[in-house]
């Protein structure tokens, strides 16, 4: 693994110009405890970034989830492998980021109402099915919604 000052040796690397090697050179100074070539702004400004790279994640696939079951419950006759391996696809990508970041499942459940609304508007558009045939309120709780099984065949 290079030194910083080796990496100080590189081409000029500013986070604008080459993120990769800005990437590593924050990397090694980090290990080495070489603070003073930190680039604190940019650091913190790319933690923050991650977390909400996370919660973005976490709400598009509630809302494709959310949109498949729908669609799983209110035309049954249209069911089709493709979306229960899009459910149980939702399902474990979800879990995957609870597992990381446990903390987002209270995220998680202040999104239902939105997520849900969104997910009324892409079934809606998708199904060509009125609006109003879906209920104003998520009809599943946060269980349900996580339940590898619920509202799939055995």
């Amino acid at each position: 693994m290079p030194s910083v000052e080796q990496l100080a040796t590189t081409p000029s690397a500013t986070y604008n110009e080459d993120f990769y090697l800005w990437t590593q050179k924050m990397a090694v100074a980090l290990r080495q405890g070489a603070v003073s070539a930190l680039d604190m702004e940019n650091l913190a400004e790319e933690i923050e970034n991650l977390g909400k790279s996370d919660r973005r994640a976490l709400k598009s696939r509630l809302e494709i989830l959310l949109m498949h079951l729908l669609k799983w419950q209110f035309q049954p006759n249209r069911r089709s492998g493709s979306w229960q391996c899009t459910i149980i696809e939702q399902r474990l990508r979800i879990q995957d980021i609870l597992t990381d970041s446990p903390s987002l499942k209270n995220y998680l459940i202040s999104i239902l109402p939105e997520a849900h609304h969104n997910a009324i508007l892409l079934a809606a558009a998708e199904t060509t099915l009125p609006l109003d045939l879906f209920p104003k309120d998520c009809p599943y709780s946060i269980k349900q919604i996580l339940d590898i099984d619920y509202l799939l065949p055995d």
